[in-house]
């Protein structure tokens, strides 16, 4: 006996529901993936002013290390001038060292480019970089002026245990403070080292 045996043949497939709900899904992982290339590209573009405001800071770290060292100055003058040494109080525009080598003091010069002439804005530090056709010392070279960025180098002596200051150390705070493209906050960068009489 044979018996008329009848299949049901099922169809799979998306229904436009699923359909509608995984495009959703798709919309707002690409959203995110958006909202992480944003900030990728933002944080490309500080990149080098961020390079540069460290440079800055170690810059007038440096100078104070070498002129301690090479008894350009004494001791006495590792101090800001509020202090009766000869390092400026406050913020100041960035301006190039004179012969005593070192930054942030009263007798900083202004700076100069590559062929000699002297910075845009007063004089305030500049960087050269190549123009369009990628080589230094051509006449397309750009200016790049630092007038954005300012530097306070603030120097205290250290206290010892019963609040009295010993004489033969020193905390440097260096700050530079400037701003990047596109953005309304002013960035911040800070370096402290600690400065003995002694080398």
């Amino acid at each position: 006996m044979t018996g008329n045996i009848t299949t049901r043949s099922r169809q799979s497939g998306f229904t436009m529901i699923e359909v509608m709900i995984s495009m959703v899904i798709l919309t707002i992982g690409s959203i995110g993936l958006l909202g992480i290339f944003g900030v990728a590209v933002k944080a490309n573009q500080s990149s080098q002013q961020d390079m540069i405001a460290r440079q800055m800071a170690n810059e007038a770290i440096e100078g104070i290390y070498t002129a301690r060292n090479s008894s350009q100055i004494g001791w006495s003058q590792i101090q800001n001038v509020s202090n009766g040494g000869i390092f400026l109080n406050g913020f100041q525009y960035l301006k190039c060292s004179s012969a005593d080598g070192m930054v942030g003091t009263a007798d900083d010069t202004s700076c100069l480019t590559a062929t000699g002439a002297t910075c845009p804005n007063g004089g305030v530090k500049c960087l050269n970089e190549p123009g369009v056709d990628g080589i230094m010392g051509t006449a397309d070279d750009v200016i790049v002026s630092l007038v954005n960025y300012q530097r306070q180098i603030q120097i205290t002596p250290l206290l010892d245990g019963a609040g009295n200051p010993i004489q033969t150390l020193n905390q440097v705070s260096v700050t530079i403070q400037y701003t990047v493209p596109n953005s309304a906050v002013a960035k911040t960068y800070v370096i402290n080292e600690y400065v003995s009489e002694y080398h």
